[in-house]
């Protein structure tokens, strides 16, 4: 059963990352000429993050920051007034629209519209036994976590929801996912913690 769902899921994401791209061709052209007036840099922001097995993929994403803000101030952790953020930068991160490259992870294969979210690669290495079941399955553009809490959860949180996930895997969790994804989007809940990161970082070794 959980071989038939893959196989069904790869077909669906296929199709409609497919179908997505070019529909929202012309709409994705207008933001990245948006992003390039509003400041110097690529268009596209790539990172390197962890796929399914730990196999590396790099993740894209509309840039919505400085270049290279992860070299800058608070590195890979970001705030709501993160002065590193760009002007259209936090127009895209309110509507989640920053996401949208992702369609191109999804249609290589590299990820899935439902799963676990990528993690950055500095988590390989400091996955236990059970933490590494989040594995088993494709990343995906919005999960199990990102709808009961997203950033506001502490990574301990985030794990245990993303191997409930793993666990209990079904299209109908999936289509349920993606109905709860676009009430968390059109609400803009929980793009930021809204917490000391430092704080849980120091408690959290996991946390980057």
């Amino acid at each position: 059963m959980f071989n038939m769902y893959l196989i069904i899921k790869r077909i669906i994401d296929f199709l409609f990352s497919l179908f997505l791209i070019i529909l929202l061709f012309p709409s994705m052209i207008i933001i990245a000429i948006l992003i390039k007036l509003d400041s110097k840099g690529p268009i596209i922001f790539k990172q390197p993050r962890i796929g399914k097995n730990g196999v590396i993929f790099k993740v894209w994403k509309f840039r919505t920051m400085v270049d290279n803000a992860e070299k800058i101030g608070t590195g890979l952790t970001t705030a709501e007034n993160d002065p590193r953020i760009t002007r259209i930068g936090k127009i895209l991160r309110k509507t989640s629209i920053d996401e949208l490259p992702q369609l191109i992870n999804v249609l290589k294969g590299d990820m899935s519209f439902i799963g676990p979210r990528p993690a950055p690669v500095i988590h390989l290495e400091r996955y236990n036994q059970v933490e590494k079941n989040r594995l088993k399955v494709l990343p995906g553009i919005t999960g199990w976590a990102q709808v009961n809490g997203r950033n506001k959860l502490t990574w301990p949180e985030r794990i245990e929801k993303d191997i409930w996930y793993v666990n209990n895997v079904s299209i109908w969790i999936d289509l349920k996912i993606l109905a709860k994804t676009v009430k968390v989007v059109l609400l803009s809940e929980g793009i930021y913690s809204g917490r000391n990161d430092e704080k849980v970082r120091a408690k959290n070794h996991n946390t980057p």
